[in-house]
């Protein structure tokens, strides 16, 4: 089965990337131990990464849009909008905690129709195209045989920043579930979490305060990987926000686990 043309250039891409953020790996300890330096200098190589996705894309397709995490939405004379995060898992980055990775969803008249996500550490390559599959490098995937949440290892994401408000209604959630699996994860990437719900390792995820760039293309890897995607009330779901994604039962099972403690501002939408 050929790969798409629109997913070949995000590969491309992608793999430009990862070299400016592998290169800047080298350069973590020689910064200054202040956090507004260190900061600093992982937005240089976020900007450095997207600068490197959005040249290599427009050479290909000039028209094209984007809506990229560090330069925001830029229109396309077309269709077409390529939803970019350079680096997601930037603290992990910082620390040189080898879990992060490069985003990238090709979105078509409003409906992402195509992933990439690659992790440059494992050199590991998830791409899907919508109605094609899902796919590790040339392998196919498919999300797990779980059929609930008894023995299930669940991905997460911890409210930060602006979401501390939800802190409380997520540790009650954390509690639950903690209580009812096999064991919860914590890595810090919400994207390759969805890659990996798509490939398996893990049964299901949930995260609140996510935005597009998060989740464009992990959602579809799932979804293409047999998998369910939506919110904590079991809603479509729309980009942003918050997400919960799982092999078919476990995703009904956790939402239902999760539903006493869902704030009340997620039920009223």
């Amino acid at each position: 089965m050929s790969t798409h043309p629109l997913v070949n250039i995000g590969i491309r891409a992608a793999r430009r990337a990862s070299t400016v953020i592998l290169r800047g790996m080298n350069h973590l300890d020689s910064l200054e131990v202040s956090a507004k330096g260190r900061n600093d200098f992982v937005s240089d190589i976020d900007r450095s990464a997207e600068a490197e996705i959005i040249e290599t894309i427009r050479r290909a397709y000039p028209d094209h849009g984007f809506l990229a995490e560090e330069s925001g939405l830029s229109v396309g004379r077309d269709e077409v909008t390529w939803i970019i995060d350079p680096l997601d898992g930037t603290t992990n980055y910082l620390h040189g905690f080898p879990q992060f990775c490069i985003s990238i969803a090709v979105q078509i008249r409003g409906r992402v129709e195509h992933a990439i996500i690659y992790d440059p550490m494992r050199q590991e390559l998830f791409t899907a195209s919508r109605g094609g599959g899902a796919k590790l490098e040339d392998r196919r995937i498919r999300v797990s045989k779980s059929r609930g949440l008894e023995g299930a290892l669940v991905g997460t994401g911890l409210p930060f920043r602006s979401n501390t408000r939800w802190l409380d209604a997520y540790l009650n959630m954390l509690k639950a579930v903690i209580l009812n699996t096999a064991g919860v994860r914590r890595p810090g990437s919400a994207a390759l979490d969805l890659a990996y719900v798509a490939a398996g390792r893990t049964d299901a995820f949930w995260e609140l305060g996510l935005s597009p760039w998060d989740t464009a293309a992990g959602i579809l890897l799932v979804t293409e990987a047999g998998g369910r995607v939506g919110t904590l009330t079991g809603e479509d779901y729309q980009l942003g926000g918050e997400i919960v994604a799982g092999s078919p039962k476990t995703y009904e099972a956790l939402i239902e686990l999760l539903a006493p403690y869902v704030p009340d501002e997620f039920k009223a939408r």
